[in-house]
């Protein structure tokens, strides 16, 4: 088994230095983009490798469902055996990738779950995007897709905001608030927060990508409300005032739909120009080598998931398991 493809469960390294780069440097909505898809990508070679070792490091051992003779072709085709190290990477890959489906799937039920209640909470209150919930706590979050009480049917998603919340706010940080909420759906942003969310769950390295990225919706979903108002020191306003008066909803909301984010960092950036919405970062630049250095450890990443399972495949062919 050659070393390279165990490079996919450390390549995301190169990732790691664009995730705070690309939080201060770059528009958070190519910020999103971008460390979404690296994510996804590193976590899906990650993954694959880890299926790949299960395959070759446990030939060895009694009971594995393919014939012996292909393991003598993949030692043909690799060169020496080395059945110790595989054999003991092998029973490691099975122990990591066990963990990774029930931790996949405990988020998954996990998920159902929390927004099963959300949308319990919602019942009896009327049709709208807006719905206000009478509630001393305040809070305020977007829950998207939500089914509506009238038709049972899936809507574009809805924004729950409390009285109490409302209280809080004068009629130009309403407005801001429910602008930001508003961005969180027209964006898509619980997709970008799930997809990092299970990535990280795929290969811890990939953590700071997953903070990064929940801060980062938090800032474009920020941007959103500052152009369509038109004010951003109103939106920083309501963005503070908010933080200090929110004790969180009820019940649970879906992953990361209500997190509020670094928010001294967000009113500091509010109260700063917008963003330049650039397409990429200049190259000779701290945030443009970093991410040139986690796209070429991404490709890598994923010639060598490639090149692994496209070897594996031909050898199994000539063996004639396939």
């Amino acid at each position: 088994m050659g070393v390279f493809v165990l490079l996919p469960l450390l390549l995301p390294l190169t990732a790691l230095p664009i995730a705070r780069l690309a939080e201060r440097h770059l528009h958070p909505r190519l910020a999103t983009r971008l460390l979404s898809a690296l994510a996804a990508v590193l976590a899906l070679c990650s993954t694959v490798c880890l299926g790949l070792l299960v395959v070759v490091g446990t030939v060895q051992l009694p009971g594995h469902p393919l014939p012996d003779g292909w393991g003598d072709a993949w030692a043909e085709e690799e060169g020496p055996p080395t059945a110790p190290y595989e054999e003991a990477a092998g029973k490691g890959a099975v122990v990591a990738l066990l963990a990774v489906a029930v931790s996949w799937s405990t988020a998954a039920r996990r998920h159902r779950r929390v927004r099963h209640r959300a949308e319990h909470a919602l019942a009896g209150v009327p049709d709208g995007e807006l719905a206000v919930l009478t509630d001393e706590a305040a809070y305020a979050y977007a829950l998207p897709g939500a089914r509506t009480s009238a038709r049972d049917r899936v809507s574009g998603g809805r924004i729950v905001v409390s009285t109490a919340m409302l209280a809080c706010l004068d009629a130009s940080e309403r407005a801001a608030l429910v602008a930001h909420e508003r961005a969180h759906l027209a964006g898509h942003h619980h997709r970008y927060l799930l997809a990092v969310r299970f990535a990280a769950r795929a290969n811890p390295l990939l953590l700071p990508l997953r903070s990064a990225v929940t801060y980062t919706t938090e800032r474009w979903a920020d941007e959103e409300a500052a152009r369509v108002t038109g004010e951003r020191r109103v939106v920083a306003r309501a963005i503070g005032k908010a933080a200090l008066v929110s004790r969180g909803a009820p019940t649970p909301v879906p992953a990361a739909f209500a997190a509020p984010g670094p928010v001294p960092r967000r009113v500091a950036a509010l109260l700063e120009p917008a963003p330049s919405a650039v397409s990429w970062p200049p190259v000779f630049t701290a945030v443009g080598l970093a991410a040139w250095a986690a796209a070429a450890g991404t490709l890598g990443s994923a010639l060598s998931s490639a090149n692994a399972t496209v070897t594996l495949f031909l050898v199994l062919k000539t063996a004639g398991p396939l």
